[in-house]
């Protein structure tokens, strides 16, 4: 368990940064390399570029707490993936109780500008002009690694960045306006290089993900722009419906088969332990949350087995979200880990997304290239093919199975069982109403999407879908409603150190106060 140092590490660090007014000192990462070493061989852009690429989720040496923080910690938990049974001596009572810990909830920020902003920045310097592809290129990451930030606190400095420590934040609605102009220049960069040799590559020696390929990148970001579309939906309906009719009218296309999926892999010069391996097998501090066992299991799923492993009993077994006591004790050996390997790549966006964005888009506007109900199944199929599953047909068609009760497989030490909160079933009925179609989307969504957490977490707050379980012990002393559950992470500390005019506006931007409980822009829909 590396947490301790890892915060330590933070806590020195950040101290350092608050020293200086200087935006170069605080943004150099000492586990990079330095401008100096970066001149030889001309290897700038693409250093700056591959530490982007490490850094949407943290992959790299020793990085297991650093990803626990920022991932399984937040988005994890909140998205109904993982329950952490981790004990902490310095907090009894943390993030997984809505008591949320300012070593963590620091952390997924500061790391976005020193690791995702920065480098960016840098590359603008560099390429904007004389490589206009190349900073379309990192312009995509960016947006991606910030959407999920954005998405984690509400307003952000974004537009104003570059040159001070102390920059303005932006709302939240004109971040989403600045993503979608980013991603539609990007986009018309790359398609137009696209066009001029479509065998051509971008930075193919530094890209851990699609090794240069101009194709696949051009399918991620209208991919990514959809999704983003899709998110505004209840707070500018207008503006989503045109920013998804822009993603589905690029040349290109979206993500369509498992071979278009992104990961950052190993290989190629990147070697790394998968960090949600290193957090559940190694350290022993998350298992499967019994929220997700209870869709898995009640639909009788046959992707389980290939997610989760069997616990000591030979069965797969969660744990309640959110219990408090001798848990990693007792559910260490109980509870199901990952069937996540030590050397496997670190998953970015599932294929299978790309067509339960458009059934949505298609039950919402009628647009597309096809019914809701024809890329619902067809999001199903390919969720199918990238987890190597079999009978898809029988699943697809299977109209009568339902979320399952929950028993607590410590035999009664919690007595956390629970009745199944959610009752969708799987096939699609053209008779049913939009909620429970758009709730039907969703959940299967969500179980494609494993094990991006963040994204899940996101999507249950703009939908309320799919039902999750409620925490056994709310800790946030009155700020996060339980039943409506945790809606975004707090500013850091570290902002209200040195930044602190401007994070003080910020919560104004906000409309509420500064905790978990307060809604971002786009959640909108009522719970």
């Amino acid at each position: 368990m590396k947490l301790n140092k890892y915060i330590f590490m933070l806590f020195a660090g950040l101290m350092l940064a608050s020293c200086t007014g200087d935006f170069d000192d605080w943004n150099i990462n000492p586990n990079e390399a330095t401008d100096e070493m970066l001149e030889r061989d001309n290897l700038k852009t693409g250093a700056y570029f591959q530490q982007m690429l490490r850094n949407v989720f943290i992959v790299g040496t020793d990085k297991g707490g650093e990803y626990q923080i920022t991932e399984m910690l937040a988005g994890d938990l909140y998205g109904g993936y993982f329950s952490n049974i981790g004990q902490y001596s310095y907090a009894s009572t943390h993030n997984a109780h809505y008591n949320l810990y300012q070593g963590w909830y620091n952390a997924a920020f500061n790391d976005a500008y020193t690791d995702i902003m920065q480098p960016w920045y840098s590359i603008k310097q560099a390429a904007e002009t004389e490589t206009p592809a190349v900073y379309a290129l990192a312009t995509v990451i960016k947006v991606f690694g910030m959407s999920r930030i954005t998405d984690m606190y509400g307003p952000i400095p974004y537009t104003q960045f570059g040159g001070s420590l102390k920059v303005a934040y932006d709302s939240q609605e004109t971040v989403y306006k600045t993503f979608f102009q980013e991603l539609g220049d990007a986009i018309t960069v790359l398609t137009n290089y696209y066009n001029a040799d479509t065998s051509s590559k971008i930075l193919a020696d530094y890209d851990y993900v699609y090794s240069g390929n101009v194709e696949n990148w051009i399918k991620f970001a209208n991919t990514l722009r959809l999704r983003l579309a899709l998110r505004v939906v209840y707070a500018n309906e207008s503006l989503a419906k045109e920013q998804a009719q822009a993603a589905l009218n690029n040349q290109v296309g979206l993500m369509a088969s498992a071979g278009d999926a992104a990961a950052v892999h190993q290989g190629s010069g990147l070697s790394f332990l998968n960090p949600i391996w290193e957090v559940c097998s190694s350290f022993n501090d998350s298992r499967l949350c019994a929220s997700f066992e209870s869709y898995l299991k009640g639909y009788n799923d046959p992707r389980m087995s290939l997610m989760w492993a069997t616990a000591s009993d030979g069965d797969i077994h969660g744990v309640y979200p959110g219990i408090q006591g001798n848990m990693k004790s007792t559910y260490t050996s109980l509870a199901s880990c990952p069937t996540i390997q030590s050397g496997d790549d670190m998953p970015w966006m599932s294929a299978a997304e790309s067509y339960f964005l458009q059934a949505e888009a298609a039950l919402r506007w009628g647009i597309g290239s096809g019914t809701a109900q024809e890329l619902y199944e067809q999001g199903i199929t390919v969720s199918f093919a990238e987890r190597g599953a079999s009978n898809v047909s029988n699943y697809i068609n299977n109209s009568t199975s339902k979320p399952a009760d929950y028993t607590d497989p410590s035999g009664g030490w919690n007595n956390y069982s629970a009745s199944a909160v959610g009752t969708i079933t799987i096939k699609w009925s053209d008779s049913d109403s939009f909620e429970k179609k758009l709730e039907r989307i969703i959940t299967q969504k969500w179980i494609a999407i494993y094990p991006d957490g963040q994204e899940a977490w996101s999507e249950f707050r703009r939908t309320n879908y799919p039902k999750l379980f409620t925490v056994a012990s709310n800790q946030s002393g009155g700020t996060v409603d339980t039943d409506i559950q945790i809606r975004r992470l707090k500013f850091p500390t570290t902002e209200y150190e040195r930044n602190t005019e401007n994070v003080n506006a910020a919560v104004s931007l906000l409309g509420g106060a500064d905790t978990g409980g307060t809604q971002l822009w786009w959640d909108k829909k009522s719970h």
